[in-house]
């Protein structure tokens, strides 16, 4: 290595102004194109003159370190090499000049999802973005360990993490304290990463301002799907599943608890199941009642509880009260139910309704579950019975198909004996939330009167109060 380390500097001055500001240029990250038009040349022109110097800069490397080709490429051959280091293996403070050189030896700027890293080199682009993905993969991270947990990815120390992570193309998003949360969980991360700090379980409501998630139930939605977080019974909270001091329940839910006793246990009197189910399962009184109605439970002769794979009779659930909202045509064949449009329904969640619906329809146990066709939708409205409650599937497409909004009113008929189905808009005209004109205009299909909603040939008109007082046109 020479002991000058100007050579490179001097080689650099020596070429010519312009050829210089291209060389900075797209060191910049410039493209042919754009330089080009700078200095009012072609695209084949600039790549010529940067070709050019190329050489210049190559011959005079060659002069002053014989073996600089061989030391640059295997510099190169790790993730990513910041240029400082190859100013320093060539011998030369300049740090500016050295891209002519690296590219000669089929180096280039590493590729990450915020684009190429300037200033950093290698001769495998790709690879720097493996070891940075890998790191992302222990996320969610607290601020103190971001560098320890990338440096074992292999990320190279001074690669700026921070303001990778950063990028709006991140698969990472800040968190609070410092924390970094992965962009498609970031309310769940949040919630691990406070509870984790905590030490203590605790409720939904605390989990609100860490998480940002605006609602208590949708917290509670976004940690049940998730396998780190556990719901301590009785009290509420939530708690992390690797947390050693937790007395947690290995049953998923109440019914399988249920069972689980049963099996172990043989037959019991109800008031002995329920003791059994709630020394392992804590629940209400009325949550065991409907266990009683899986299909999987029965009732033997003399009145103990039993397994029906044991050859207990199921136990049908008995004739709920009807809701005023529900209704029934004299033929027992077309049944209404009137519903309001809710955030829930806008968000396509499922519609709980009354079990009155599904003990009508024959669904005296559970899991139950009656399909009904809807003319010109591909899927079909499903009717659901489970242990403790009744529940109709996403209705949010043909609230929008009908022009509805929230606050809205509509009737939902079912039709037994085709299983065939049709929605109704039933706001009075006057006061219907999605009126966007004038009193009076018709908006979807509010408007009419009652017989209107029942049409010749799908089922004979329902009562008029589950209808609302409609007015003609």
């Amino acid at each position: 290595m020479t002991r000058d380390d100007s050579w490179l500097q001097a080689a650099f001055g020596a070429l010519p102004a312009r050829s210089r500001r291209m060389i900075e240029d797209r060191a910049d990250g410039k493209t042919l194109g754009s330089i080009g038009q700078e200095h009012e040349v072609s695209r084949e022109r600039v790549r010529q003159l940067l070709l050019k110097s190329q050489e210049h800069l190559c011959a005079v490397a060659d002069a002053f370190v014989d073996d600089w080709r061989d030391r640059l490429s295997t510099l190169t051959e790790r993730s990513a090499v910041h240029q400082s280091e190859v100013a320093a293996v060539l011998g030369v403070r300049d740090q500016s000049s050295v891209g002519p050189l690296l590219e000669a030896v089929g180096a280039e700027h590493p590729l990450t999802w915020a684009g190429r890293l300037r200033g950093w080199w290698t001769r495998s682009p790709g690879a720097l973005e493996v070891l940075l993905r890998r790191g992302t993969e222990e996320a969610p991270l607290r601020g103190e360990d971001v560098a320890v947990t990338f440096a074992a990815a292999g990320v190279p120390d001074e690669v700026p993490l921070l303001d990778l992570l950063g990028h709006p193309d991140s698969p990472l998003v800040p968190g609070f304290g410092g924390t970094w949360l992965r962009r498609r969980a970031r309310g769940r991360d949040a919630a691990y990463l406070f509870l984790l700090a905590s030490g203590e379980p605790c409720r939904a409501e605390e989990l609100l301002a860490p998480t940002g998630i605006r609602r208590k139930p949708a917290v509670t939605e976004a940690l049940r799907r998730d396998e780190r977080f556990v719901q301590l019974r009785l009290e509420g909270k939530w708690a992390l599943a690797e947390w050693p001091h937790l007395n947690v329940t290995p049953y998923p839910n109440a019914v399988e608890a249920f069972v689980a006793v049963l099996t172990e246990l043989g037959p019991l009197p109800k008031d002995a199941l329920f003791v059994k189910v709630g020394e392992r399962y804590p629940v209400t009184l009325w949550r065991l009642h409907q266990c009683l109605l899986d299909d999987r439970v029965g009732i033997t002769e003399d009145g103990l509880i039993e397994l029906v794979a044991r050859g207990a009779t199921p136990i049908e659930e008995s004739e709920p009260t009807r809701p005023a909202r529900m209704a029934v045509d004299p033929a027992g064949n077309v049944f209404g139910v009137r519903l309001t449009v809710d955030k829930d329904v806008l968000r396509g969640s499922g519609v709980i309704v009354s079990s009155w619906l599904t003990w009508q329809l024959g669904m005296r146990q559970a899991p139950m579950v009656r399909t009904f066709s809807i003319a010109g939708q591909p899927t079909p409205i499903v009717l659901k019975r489970a242990t403790s409650a009744a529940q109709i599937s996403s209705l949010r497409v043909l609230v929008k198909k009908h022009g509805m909004v929230g606050g809205c009113e509509f009737v939902l008929f079912l039709r037994t004996d085709d299983s065939t189905a049709r929605m109704e808009h039933a706001c009075t005209q006057h006061i219907c939330p999605a009126a966007s004109g004038p009193a009076g205009t018709d908006v979807g299909s509010p408007g009419g009167s009652a017989a209107e909603l029942s049409p010749q040939g799908f089922g004979e008109p329902l009562p008029r109060d589950l209808m609302g007082q409609r007015e003609k046109r």
